[in-house]
């Protein structure tokens, strides 16, 4: 009787035992044909939502080349550190390991990590070196992570610093070069679907979006050569005359390409750390002096192309001085009577100053636009100047005299520049460009070539024995050319210490290829004259790019001078 309450009741707890298993596995298979098939597209949705992600693909910046294809600007890739506050979470006590190696102040990062805790994605640090970012990997710290980006080298330094400009951390222009063709060098970034782990590591590219279109390459008109002698004589002669500042400007006349543009003081790009924004500015484009007496070529110019004069026509430059108004316009010496041809050779501010009043202001004033003063050249370079030239209207006599010597307008070293190279041209404005064009985009005649071709003659006496900047002289080439020495202005009207130095000049005069103008700013060590300071500087210059170029001399018996004089004995 006992035995089989006991066996009853067993067999009830197996029937029981096995109905639980059943429910169990009916319960189970329930389960899995929702998951397999009922709820399928819902989970599969929720799982992309967390571990499927779209990325960017970094487009890969165009590099900025020279004429001669020698590399300006150019991308390469880096590491960036970066962290994922919330991985990262367990392992806080390994940030001083982390931080000490990436020299960054533990106690900030931590500050940082806290107050973006519910982010995914926060920098560390940018652009690290290759070595640096394998003692990171090899850290294997959770929630740490190295992503792949590009970073701007400029193998030039500082000596192309104004003209290519430089990029942000982002590579993005900026400055410069960089800055004017963002879009073309700038390129568009592409972008995939990836499955990313729990520690938001990729682990699998599933397919491709967009794919990263690269930026395009970008051919400056710049000769690195020449750059780099300009630039070595620009500093050279900032450091011997102890000067504020200084930029000078290299222009093909045949094509309007600047082949040179230099400034002091410059900048390092490839140490954005102590970049400063006073070093940054491109001052031969973004800065404007007054000319002195480089402005008068152009008075001697009108004065022809009115009939009026001829560069034999007789000036009267006695005592040395003239009245205008109430106001006395001086010379350095009494150069008594000079011709027109003479007034340039001496420099005579009496003698200009005569020439432009007896010229009406109009005459004056049109040609002076149609030069390109008081308007930007255009250039495409950002921050361009547009100089200041006021309105003929409002001149007064003693406002006429003084624009004729160069003060009441104001310039910058490639408007001076390109006006120059108008003279130069037979009288033929060309546009100015920074860019390898090959062939003139834009000219027009803005001066008969004889009225060009007579101003040049002057200007080659200008540079001659007995003219104001023999030192700008080059062997075995004739140069024409025209120092100017401005005093300053400041709140009183004009300093008696503080001077401009100017020269700016072409060569080889009988067929020029190079206009160059040098300013020096606030010369300090005793000379200050623009043929004392500015013109070795051309001298120098132009002998490099001349002969970089092989342009032909054009002045033989003062090259065979030069070398009798080498070869004598000391």
């Amino acid at each position: 009787m006992n035995y089989r309450r006991d066996t009853a009741g067993f067999n009830g707890r197996r029937a029981f035992l096995y109905l639980c298993m059943g429910l169990a596995a009916v319960s189970l298979l329930w389960r899995a044909v929702c998951l397999q098939v009922l709820d399928k597209e819902f989970l599969l949705s929720q799982a992309d939502a967390r571990h499927l992600r779209v990325v960017s693909l970094p487009a890969h910046r165009g590099k900025i080349l020279d004429r001669n294809g020698e590399p300006l600007a150019i991308s390469t890739p880096v590491e960036s550190v970066w962290v994922n506050p919330q991985v990262l979470g367990d392992e806080q006590q390994r940030i001083p390991e982390l931080t000490k190696l990436l020299s960054l102040d533990s106690d900030k990062v931590r500050d940082l990590l806290a107050s973006r805790a519910d982010r995914e994605f926060i920098y560390l640090r940018r652009h690290i070196s290759p070595d640096l970012a394998g003692q990171v990997a090899a850290l294997k710290i959770p929630g740490v992570h190295l992503q792949r980006e590009y970073r701007r080298y400029y193998p030039g330094g500082e000596v192309t610093a104004h003209v290519t400009g430089f990029t942000n951390i982002d590579d993005a222009g900026q400055e410069g070069i960089e800055l004017a063709y963002e879009e073309w060098l700038g390129g568009e970034p592409g972008a995939k679907r990836v499955v990313k782990d729990g520690n938001h590591r990729i682990i699998e590219d599933v397919e491709g979006i967009s794919r990263p279109r690269p930026g395009k390459d970008l051919v400056l008109s710049i000769d690195r050569r020449i750059q780099y002698l300009a630039y070595r004589e620009l500093k050279a002669a900032v450091q011997e005359h102890q000067a504020r500042a200084a930029s000078a400007v290299v222009l093909d006349v045949k094509s309007g390409e600047v082949v040179a543009m230099v400034n002091q003081p410059s900048f390092n790009p490839n140490n954005r750390q102590q970049l400063r924004r006073s070093s940054m500015r491109n001052r031969a484009v973004t800065d404007v002096f007054e000319p002195g007496s480089t402005m008068k070529p152009f008075i001697a110019a009108s004065a022809l192309d009115s009939g009026r004069y001829r560069p034999e026509t007789p000036v009267a430059t006695s005592p040395g001085w003239m009245r205008v108004g109430v106001n006395t316009v001086r010379d350095v010496h009494d150069y008594g009577d000079l011709d027109l041809s003479g007034v340039i050779r001496k420099s005579s501010n009496v003698g200009i100053s005569k020439v432009a009043l007896s010229l009406p202001a109009e005459e004056i004033w049109s040609l002076l636009t149609e030069l390109g003063f008081g308007a930007q050249t255009y250039s495409g370079f950002p921050g361009e100047a547009s100089g200041l030239l006021s309105h003929h209207g409002g001149w007064n006599a003693i406002e006429t005299a003084t624009l004729s010597f160069g003060y009441g307008v104001s310039v910058t070293p490639l408007q001076l520049a390109q006006a120059y190279a108008v003279l130069a041209t037979g009288g033929i404005k060309r546009s100015v460009t920074f860019l390898r064009e090959g062939e003139v985009t834009e000219e027009r005649r803005v001066l008969p070539a004889s009225v060009a071709q007579q101003v040049r003659d002057m200007l080659e006496q200008a540079v001659g024995p007995n003219g104001t900047a023999p030192q700008a002289r080059v062997a075995g080439y004739r140069v024409a050319g025209k120092t100017g020495t401005a005093k300053k202005s400041n709140a009183g009207g004009y300093s008696s210490k503080k001077y401009l130095a100017i020269f700016a000049g072409m060569a080889p005069a009988s067929d020029p290829r190079f206009v160059m103008v040098v300013m020096v700013d606030e010369p300090s060590n005793g000379k200050y004259y623009g043929g004392q300071v500015a013109a070795p500087v051309f001298s120098k210059v132009m002998a490099g790019a001349l002969r970089l170029m092989a342009v032909p001399p054009d002045d033989v018996p003062l090259l065979e001078t030069s070398i009798a004089a080498q070869e004598e004995p000391a």
